[in-house]
């Protein structure tokens, strides 16, 4: 089955450190249409503290979905091209979100 191209939308993430389990995840940064506390499923390589320290900002091609009715997340095939985001880049690009949504 072909992935819906038109069903993916650029979403800046942030690499954090989760507080139940110790390890880093991925979220979605705050100012966006996307909880912060929603799950991003997407490479484990962004999560890796080696590759990429904490606060690590990055620019992923991500969709919508859930599992069999469960709850919400963000899914970026782990294939796709990620940018990691300056903070330069990081403002411009939430700058332009919020200029989109109006």
């Amino acid at each position: 089955m072909a992935r819906d191209p038109w069903a993916y939308r650029e979403v800046a993430v942030e690499s954090v450190m989760d507080p139940r389990t110790g390890m880093p995840h991925i979220r979605p940064m705050a100012g966006q249409a996307y909880a912060t506390s929603m799950r991003v499923h997407c490479s484990r390589a962004l999560r890796d503290p080696e590759l990429y320290p904490l606060g690590t900002r990055f620019l992923i091609r991500a969709k919508l979905t859930d599992r069999m009715g469960g709850a919400p997340y963000l899914y970026a095939h782990h294939g796709d091209p990620v940018k990691v985001l300056t903070a330069r880049e990081t403002e411009s690009f939430l700058d332009e979100y919020r200029r989109r949504r109006i």
